[in-house]
């Protein structure tokens, strides 16, 4: 059973969701971990769970990205182990510069919470690997800061090295430039996305007639099973 590390910072608010849907949906074997710790060598990969760590002071995800859990983290994603951001975790590894680019205040200038269309850009990554590039389902979003932006030449190299995971399909909700809603490392072990995976992963939580988000974590357990 695949061990999994959910990163818990003061603000975080969606550790627990993603615990119970690893454990009761999944069968993994997650824990929760506190910002403080700075030994995650036992983990098998590592979940960086939305919320807003330190009540999202100066920018989303800034203090947190200089907490010892994320100095282990840059460590581990060296050593290729899938780690996954979602919502505020992706800010935080943004901040940390383990992804690229950057996410600003919608350009709603509003909270942001519904379901969305997405589509798969890439599926060469550990929460991706059991999609097929270009399938689409529905999945929620939850957020004030996240429009993500990049200048036009880095897109440009983010797609020459497959950088874009997912984009929103139909409604950009937040204004993001060309509609990205998930991006990796250039490993691709590393991966961010702004939708929130463990609300659309049981199906008594989603609206009839859309097609759910099971994807991420079924990815990632085929992933570990495989024995990487």
């Amino acid at each position: 059973m695949a061990k999994v590390a959910i990163a818990v910072f003061p603000g975080s608010n969606c550790d627990r969701d993603v615990q119970n849907v690893l454990a009761k949906v999944y069968k993994f074997q997650p824990e929760l971990v506190w910002h403080t710790k700075s030994n995650l060598r036992n983990y098998d990969a590592i979940i960086i769970p939305g919320g807003f760590s330190y009540g999202d002071r100066l920018r989303a995800g800034a203090i947190a990205a200089h907490s010892p859990i994320v100095t282990e983290i840059e460590r581990l994603a060296k050593q290729n182990i899938p780690i996954l951001g979602i919502c505020n975790g992706f800010q935080i590894l943004v901040e940390a510069g383990l992804l690229p680019g950057a996410l600003a205040v919608n350009s709603s200038l509003k909270f942001v919470c519904k379901w969305v269309g997405v589509k798969i850009i890439n599926r060469d990554t550990p929460f991706t690997c059991n999609y097929r590039k270009g399938d689409s389902f529905n999945i929620p979003v939850a957020h004030g800061e996240g429009r993500y932006f990049a200048e036009a030449d880095t897109i440009n190299m983010m797609k020459s090295k497959n950088q874009i995971v997912l984009v929103y399909s139909g409604e950009n909700p937040n204004g993001s430039v060309e509609g990205i809603a998930g991006v990796c490392n250039e490993q691709g072990n590393v991966v961010g996305v702004m939708p929130h995976p463990e609300r659309g992963s049981e199906s008594i939580l989603s609206p009839v007639g859309l097609r759910n988000s099971f994807g991420f974590f079924d990815s990632l357990r085929a992933f570990c099973g495989r024995g990487h």
